[in-house]
């Protein structure tokens, strides 16, 4: 889809616009799931394989409790940033996402969760890539769901839906922020 509400890379789920920029990844299940427990409730290797692509070479900005959950910490090739009270080993710590982003300032940013640094990086991101998992998603009891934020049609433009062509089910949109009013 290309006119001037979506640019070409809008509606190619392995394009990127010019960089710098600052957005939003996340995986989201019907229910607006990202996670149960601390832990990812699918398995698709291809979607993996895609974060790891499109954030090589970039900063990549956390909330400890995901920051934790890494297989593998820090991400390589990659800076690492950690929003936490505290400081994190294996990665640079801040108190906010504005003290991280104000620290990255002129670098390509991507804000891979959890649900309060999706929410606080509402304010920041230049469109947020969100993937589309089929799975539903219900938790237990006693077991706890972390949620992304709502996406504010006023706010943000919805682009075209991408299917996924090796993850059957799996869709792509990326909403891009919508110019502000005068």
């Amino acid at each position: 889809m290309t006119n001037r509400a979506f640019p070409a890379w809008a509606g190619d789920a392995e394009a990127l616009p010019p960089r710098p920029f600052r957005a939003s990844m996340a995986a989201v299940s019907p229910e607006g799931i990202i996670g149960v427990d601390q832990a990812i409730p699918w398995n698709y290797p291809a979607d993996v394989r895609r974060l790891w692509r499109l954030t090589r070479g970039a900063t990549v900005i956390f909330g400890r409790l995901t920051w934790e959950t890494l297989p593998r910490r820090p991400l390589r090739r990659r800076r690492n940033m950690v929003v936490s009270r505290g400081p994190v080993p294996g990665a640079e710590s801040f108190r906010s996402v504005g003290a991280a982003v104000a620290a990255s300032a002129g670098e390509t940013v991507w804000f891979l969760g959890g649900t309060g640094i999706y929410e606080e990086a509402m304010d920041y991101a230049d469109f947020l890539d969100i993937t589309h998992i089929p799975d539903r998603v219900a938790p237990g009891p006693g077991q706890r769901a972390a949620y992304f934020p709502r996406i504010a049609p006023a706010r943000w433009r919805a682009g075209p839906l991408i299917p996924d062509p090796d993850e059957p089910g799996v869709t792509r949109r990326r909403y891009l922020r919508r110019k502000e009013s005068p």
